[in-house]
C-alpha cells in the first residue's frame, strides 16, 4: 500500500459532528478544546468540530453546543493555536446559507452539506453560495449506494457545472464491500476540478477495508472518528487509520496522542453511550438501507430473523429515501411478515391483494366459535400486578368460575384453559413453560414447521388478520391488531361467546419506574426501545376502545380490567367483585 500512496491522503476526524448522535452533541468544551490539541499532533488535516444549525429548526434545549457549534464556540476551542483546520457540516434544508456568516471565516475552513439524491441540486447551490463567501465546500452524497447507474452519471453530469471543491461519497448505511469502491469512485475521479472524498460507516466491519481501497484508488480525503463513535455499528476508528499510516509512511502521524484521549474520555463515553457492532446494523449494510429499518423491526420484538429478512427485502425493493415509518406499517399491513415468503412486491399490489387474503382467512371454519356461550372470561396478561394480585385473582377465579386465557410466560402463577402464542419469539421462547392442562393456541402467522420443531404437543390455530385500521370480527377471523396478545385475547372471548370479559395485568405500558418493569418475569428492554412500547400502549388504546364500543353494540358489558393499569377508563377494581 505505501507503494500505491501517490498522492498525500488528507484525513478529516468527524468525532464531534457524527459522534454527537449518541449524546446530542453534549460534550464538554474542555474535551472538545483536548480533542483539538490531541488530534493536531496526531497529523489529522481537519476536524470536524459539529453541525451548524440556529433555533430556526432546532430547539437548543433539546441539543447541546455542538449540534449549533456558534462561533464562539470554535473561538473558545481553537483560540490562538495552529493545528488542523475546522470544518462544520449542515443537514440540507436544515441550516440556512446565512448560518454561515462571515464572523467564521479565519476559523472555518470547510463547510459540508449532507443531502440525499433529492435533495442535490438544492445543495450544490447553497455550497456555491457559501464558496463565494471564501470557504472550501464539499458536498457528502449520502446513501450513494442506493444510486442506479443512470443516478451516478446524473450526479457526474450535475457537478461538471457546478463550482463545489469535494464530493463525498457517504457509504451511510455500511454497505460497500472493497471490491463494489471502483465502480462508485472512478465515475467522479473525471471530474478534474472535484476532489473525492469517502466517509465510512462499520455495518459490515468493512470501514478500515472500504478506506485501504479508497486510497489505493487515490481519493483525497477520507473521514475518520475516534474510537468508532458513531451512530449504529459506528464509524472507521481515526487511532486505527493513524496507526496504519504511521507505519507504512513518513512521521507526519503519531496516533499516541489519541491513544491517550481514548483513555482519558472515550472508554467512559462508550460505557455511558455504546456504539458498534450489532445485527440490526448488519442488516443495514446488507440490505442498503437505513438502519432505523432493521432496527425497528427487530425492537417490536415480534418476527422471526426470517420474518425481518423477507421484511428487509422489500425496503430494498421499495429503495425509500432515508426512514419511513409508513413504509414498515405498509409491510406488516402487506401481510408480508409470517403470511408471504419470497414474494417480489407488496401483496396490495397485486390482483386482490391484502383483501384476498383477508378473504380468504374470513371463510375458514373457526373451531372454538360459540364453543363457550355465556360464560365469564378472564384474560390473563403479562404485566407486573398478575403476580402482585396472585391471591385475589385466585380468589376472583374460584368465586366467578371463568375461562381463563393466558399467554407467553405465565410461571405456572395459573393454570389457563387456553394459553396463547401469537408471537414467534415469545413462542420459541416459553412454548415449553406451558402447563399440561392447558390447550395451546398457536396464531395461523407461526408455521406448522416452526410448532413442530418446538413443540409436540396439541394445539389449536388461533385466527386473526394483523389489521392497523378498525377493529372489526368477520364469521369469527378477528381484524386487530396483535402487537399485544392480551388484546387480542379480549377478541378471542367474544369469538368463543363470553358474556362478560375480564382482564388482569394488562397494565398498560405507560407509568412504569423502570425501563424493564412492562412484564412481571424479565425481560430486557433496551432503552431505546421507549418509543415503540409508549407506540404499542397508544395502539392498544385505540383497541381497547373499539372492542369495548363493539361490545356495548352487543348489548353486553364493557371490558373489565381488574387489577391497577394506566388504561384508566377500563379499570374496575377487583375488590368491587371479592
Amino acid at each position: 500500500m505505501a507503494n500505491e500512496m501517490k498522492k498525500k491522503i488528507k484525513i478529516l476526524d468527524c468525532t464531534i459532528r457524527d459522534g454527537g448522535y449518541l449524546n446530542n452533541w453534549k460534550f464538554e468544551k474542555k474535551m472538545v478544546k483536548e480533542l483539538y490539541r490531541a488530534l493536531s499532533r496526531a497529523g489529522v488535516d481537519y476536524i470536524e468540530i459539529g453541525f451548524r444549525g440556529t433555533e430556526k429548526y432546532f430547539n437548543r434545549k433539546e441539543f447541546g453546543t455542538w449540534r449549533f457549534t456558534d462561533i464562539e464556540d470554535i473561538r473558545d476551542v481553537v483560540g490562538d493555536k495552529t493545528g488542523a483546520k475546522i470544518a462544520i457540516m449542515g443537514d440540507f434544508e436544515k441550516f440556512d446559507t446565512e448560518d454561515i456568516s462571515d464572523e467564521y471565516i479565519g476559523y472555518v475552513d470547510l463547510v459540508r452539506i449532507a443531502a440525499h439524491k433529492d435533495g442535490m441540486l438544492g445543495a450544490i447551490k447553497q455550497l456555491e453560495s457559501i464558496k463565494e463567501k471564501g470557504f472550501t465546500v464539499s458536498l457528502n452524497a449520502m446513501g450513494i449506494t442506493s444510486y442506479n447507474a443512470k443516478e451516478i452519471k446524473e450526479l457526474v453530469n450535475t457537478l461538471k457545472d457546478s463550482n463545489i471543491d469535494y464530493l463525498y461519497i457517504a457509504d451511510s448505511y455500511g454497505s460497500l464491500l472493497p471490491d463494489m469502491m471502483k465502480g462508485l469512485i472512478e465515475p467522479f475521479k473525471k471530474l478534474n476540478h472535484v476532489k473525492i472524498g469517502f466517509h465510512p460507516h462499520n455495518s459490515l466491519q468493512m470501514a478500515f477495508a472500504n478506506t485501504l481501497e479508497a486510497i489505493k484508488l487515490e481519493v483525497d480525503m477520507v473521514d475518520c472518528t475516534i474510537y468508532g463513535m458513531g451512530r449504529g455499528a459506528g464509524n472507521l476508528p481515526t487511532e486505527v487509520l493513524l496507526s496504519y499510516l504511521q507505519m507504512i509512511t513518513s512521521d507526519k502521524y503519531n496516533v499516541v496522542p489519541v491513544l491517550h484521549l481514548i483513555d482519558r474520555y472515550f472508554l467512559n463515553i462508550e460505557t455511558d453511550e455504546p456504539w458498534g457492532y450489532q445485527l440490526p446494523y448488519m442488516l443495514s449494510g446488507i440490505f442498503q438501507c437505513h438502519p432505523y429499518y432493521p432496527k425497528t423491526l427487530v425492537d417490536y420484538r415480534e418476527y422471526t430473523m426470517e420474518d425481518i429478512w423477507n421484511a428487509l427485502e422489500m425496503v430494498k425493493k421499495a429503495n425509500p429515501i432515508g426512514f419511513s415509518k409508513d413504509l414498515i406499517n405498509k409491510i406488516i399491513r402487506s401481510g408480508l411478515i409470517g403470511t408471504i415468503k419470497k414474494t417480489n412486491e407488496f401483496p396490495s399490489e397485486k390482483k386482490g391483494g391484502f383483501q384476498e387474503i383477508t378473504n380468504k382467512t374470513t371463510k375458514k371454519h373457526i373451531p372454538y366459535m360459540e364453543r363457550h356461550k355465556n360464560r365469564d372470561f378472564l384474560i390473563l396478561a403479562n404485566g407486573p400486578t398478575l403476580k402482585e394480585y396472585k391471591e385475589k385473582i385466585n380468589i376472583f377465579i374460584k368465586k366467578f368460575d371463568p375461562v381463563v386465557l393466558g399467554a407467553n410466560f405465565l410461571d405456572n402463577l395459573f393454570i389457563p384453559h387456553y394459553h396463547a402464542f401469537t408471537n414467534k419469539k415469545r413462542f420459541m421462547d416459553y412454548v415449553d413453560t406451558v402447563h399440561k392442562d392447558s390447550l395451546l393456541l398457536i396464531g395461523e402467522n407461526i408455521s406448522e414447521n416452526l410448532i413442530k420443531e418446538y413443540t409436540q404437543r396439541d394445539y389449536e390455530r388461533l385466527y386473526f388478520v394483523d389489521e392497523l385500521n378498525d377493529f372489526d370480527i368477520k364469521n369469527g377471523v378477528i381484524q386487530s391488531n396483535c402487537r399485544t396478545v392480551a388484546v387480542l385475547l379480549i377478541a378471542v372471548a367474544i369469538v368463543m361467546g363470553a358474556k362478560r370479559i375480564f382482564a388482569a395485568g394488562l397494565d398498560g405500558y405507560t407509568g412504569m419506574t423502570s425501563i424493564n418493569e412492562f412484564h412481571f418475569y424479565k425481560e430486557k428492554v433496551e432503552p431505546e426501545e421507549r418509543e415503540l412500547i409508549i407506540e404499542r400502549h397508544r395502539y392498544n388504546q385505540h383497541y381497547l376502545e373499539q372492542i369495548d364500543s363493539y361490545l356495548n353494540k352487543m348489548d353486553r358489558e364493557g371490558i373489565h380490567i381488574i387489577t391497577p393499569t394506566t388504561y384508566k377508563a377500563f379499570y374496575k377494581g377487583i375488590e368491587n367483585y371479592l
